[in-house]
């Protein structure tokens, strides 16, 4: 059973849903307007919503196609980093069979990547490429997976080669990779601390209908994002070594919020 909070929440969600999702496949059916406006709109709201109150702190990129490398902490990120700017996120082939949820990451135009295939990384890599050609900001959550919320897991660079290769076309835009640390610090305006970030992170074989009912029913949970600096980039640049220097800078802004640090 849902509580009373949880209910007045879905109540005030579902005509957003009934109304944005025909709206966004209208625009990517027809070419009318930003692919990325309803989306960027809808996140918002459904922050507002849920009572994610989000501390942004550095500079997102300007209008300029991004690589935005992430940390990875809950199905909320999806929500709370959408709401910053249009943007699309670099998924799991997995979520696209996913109820509701499936159907989001394609409407957001979300590039879906199979594990479970040699040549996964290769097509995803020649996607993302064609996307930040054409000026656009794409999500990669570096870790893989999920993390506890209180902690990171190493960043993987495989797709990290998607931007270098948009770079080889001699009349590809300039592109920016930049970190991105999203940190869940505050629960009713008490801090999580270690025993509270299950309360928010969802990771290991967390069943996702308990963990999406808790968030209905919880009040206000206060994020902190932090954008790093945007690090050189180029068809020579090795992306191992970029990869390693943006999990530096998303590590110290990630450790930093929990910490109560600015």
């Amino acid at each position: 059973m849902l509580s009373v909070r949880a209910v007045a929440k879905v109540a005030a969600l579902v005509p957003v849903v009934a109304i944005g999702i025909p709206a966004q496949w209208a625009v990517l059916r027809f070419g009318l307007g930003h692919p990325g406006a309803i989306p960027w709109l809808f996140h918002r709201i459904v922050c507002r919503v849920l009572g994610i109150r989000r501390v942004v702190t550095g500079h997102p990129p300007n209008g300029e196609p991004a690589l935005i490398l992430a940390n990875h902490v809950s199905w909320l990120d999806i929500t709370v980093i959408g709401s910053l700017m249009p943007l699309s996120f670099v998924a799991k082939s997995e979520i696209a069979g996913w109820p509701l949820f499936g159907l989001f990451a394609k409407l957001q135009r979300s590039v879906f990547i199979d594990r479970t295939r040699r040549s996964a990384t290769a097509v995803a890599n020649e996607t993302i490429a064609h996307r930040l050609k054409r000026g656009e900001a794409i999500v990669l959550f570096a870790e893989g997976t999920t993390g506890d919320g209180h902690r990171l897991l190493p960043f993987r660079s495989a797709l990290v080669g998607a931007a270098r290769d948009a770079l080889a076309d001699p009349d590809a835009p300039r592109i920016a990779l930049k970190p991105l640390s999203i940190a869940y610090v505050r629960r009713h305006g008490l801090p999580l601390g270690r025993a509270g970030q299950p309360h928010v992170a969802w990771y290991g074989d967390m069943d996702l209908l308990p963990h999406l009912k808790a968030i209905l029913a919880d009040g206000p949970i206060d994020v902190h994002l932090a954008w790093g600096e945007s690090i050189p980039f180029d068809a020579e640049t090795d992306r191992k070594a970029v990869t390693r220097r943006a999990e530096r800078a998303v590590r110290a802004t990630f450790r930093a919020a929990l910490r109560g640090r600015d």
